[in-house]
């Protein structure tokens, strides 16, 4: 990879990154900016896949509001995601948990780690 792309790439990156994996349960404190006014809004799901590497490092979180899945996916880097908390560790034997689209109630739910 050229070196000038390296150096802005390094530059975009946050100094603190919290540690999460597939499985967990997170909240996502998001910067939302609606005219001159900003806020954050959580935003509470499992993490059901994480992918690429560097700055362009995403997670994407699915909850169920209103009995209606609901998926959003971040960049980990982003300067709108203010902290990722984790809540729960999950207990996944997989990296990509697309199957819990398919599944309703307590079949959906991920088991928790105890540590």
């Amino acid at each position: 990879m050229n070196e000038i792309i390296r150096k802005i790439e390094e530059a975009q990156l946050k100094e603190s990154v919290s540690e999460f994996s597939t499985g967990d349960t997170v909240k996502v404190y998001n910067r939302i900016k609606e005219g001159n006014r900003e806020r954050i809004q959580i935003f509470e799901g499992t993490v059901i896949k994480k992918q690429g590497g560097s700055n362009r490092a995403t997670f994407t979180v699915r909850k169920i509001s209103s009995g209606c899945g609901v998926e959003k996916t971040f960049p980990l880097h982003s300067p709108n995601v203010e902290k990722v908390e984790v809540v729960r560790h999950g207990k996944v034997r997989r990296a990509k948990l697309f199957y819990l689209r398919d599944r309703v109630g307590k079949a959906a739910k991920v088991k928790e780690v105890l540590k």
